[in-house]
């Protein structure tokens, strides 16, 4: 054996016991995050008073790639207080097609309240009876069946964005909220101008539709910058965002079903719109009305998306 052939023989061993503890370090860390993500989803995890929507014969099956819709609702909690749930979304996820649905309900909406046998803003519903009152009401309102739900603390939705790094948008207006400033075009938010961001309302044309976009741009960020890999790197920073302030009746089986078999779809959101109704004044207080054609035509958008008759 020639020198150089030694010399080779003995890089080797190196070689390969730095690989090894590279491998070693990558499964240890990928042990951290799996357990990490263990504990806080069952952590956030609550069951729901309630079996499958009535809208439903049979549970989703997530191994069959079926269908699922998800109601994320922000809610502003107070101290004393229920608080009320000053966002709701809807989204309806279909494996098949690779894309969400996406629908902000206005919270001035007037509807039926299920369970508590008035009319009143569909976000009084969350006052009147938490999550479960929220969810059948919705149920309720676009006809079809709400599977799971996702409640997020917004005061604190702003750790959350800080947990991801902050995120990037379009803006599509100059503004101002408070002491926070946003220019027409890109523009990177923290956590606080995230919540401001979303929040805004009256100096905007379009209303609350104009602020249903720049929910959804958020929404998105999010998704975003929680997939990359930096924020794989402040995994914890997310965890703890993510277990103080949000709860859902999705377990952790559940959301690993999601994972493997529909995260294409949520590469593609569509919004929907609902838009041509109108404010009415009933006994001094400020409704939204819904437009029955555009109800309908949402309802069965939906309904088509989650391969419902």
């Amino acid at each position: 054996m020639s020198r150089t052939d030694r010399r080779k023989k003995k890089k080797w061993p190196w070689i390969v016991g730095i690989i090894g503890v590279l491998l070693l370090g990558v499964f240890i860390y990928g042990l951290m995050i799996y357990k990490g993500l263990t504990d806080t989803v069952k952590g956030i995890h609550e069951e729901i008073d309630r079996d499958i929507s009535v809208k439903r014969e049979e549970a989703v099956a997530f191994h069959k790639k079926e269908p699922f819709s998800v109601l994320v609702l922000g809610v502003d909690e107070r101290e004393g207080d229920t608080g009320r749930s000053d966002t709701m979304i809807v989204l309806t996820v279909n494996p098949d097609l690779k894309t969400t649905k996406m629908v902000s309900i206005p919270r001035d909406t007037y509807t039926e309240i299920v369970g508590k046998g008035v009319e009143d803003k569909i976000n009084h519903a969350f006052a009147f009876g938490g999550i479960k009152m929220s969810m059948e009401s919705i149920e309720h309102l676009l006809d079809i069946p709400i599977d799971y739900v996702v409640q997020v603390n917004m005061e604190s939705f702003k750790d959350i964005v800080n947990a991801v790094g902050g995120v990037t948008v379009e803006n599509a207006m100059d503004f101002k909220l408070d002491n926070h400033s946003f220019k027409k075009g890109e523009v990177t938010l923290n956590g606080d101008d995230a919540l401001a961001y979303v929040r805004m309302r009256k100096e905007d044309p379009r209303g609350d539709f104009g602020r249903q976009d720049r929910q959804k741009q958020v929404v998105q960020g999010v998704l975003r910058e929680g997939a990359s890999v930096s924020s794989l790197l402040n995994y914890k920073s997310i965890f703890n965002a993510i277990s103080n302030h949000v709860r859902t009746n999705m377990t952790f089986d559940e959301m690993v079903e999601v994972q493997k078999n529909y995260r294409d779809a949520a590469g593609k959101i569509e919004q929907l719109y609902i838009k041509e109704g109108e404010g009415k004044r009933m006994n001094g207080i400020w409704y939204y009305i819904m437009n029955d054609e555009e109800l309908a035509s949402v309802q069965g958008e939906l309904k088509a998306h989650l391969g419902l008759k």
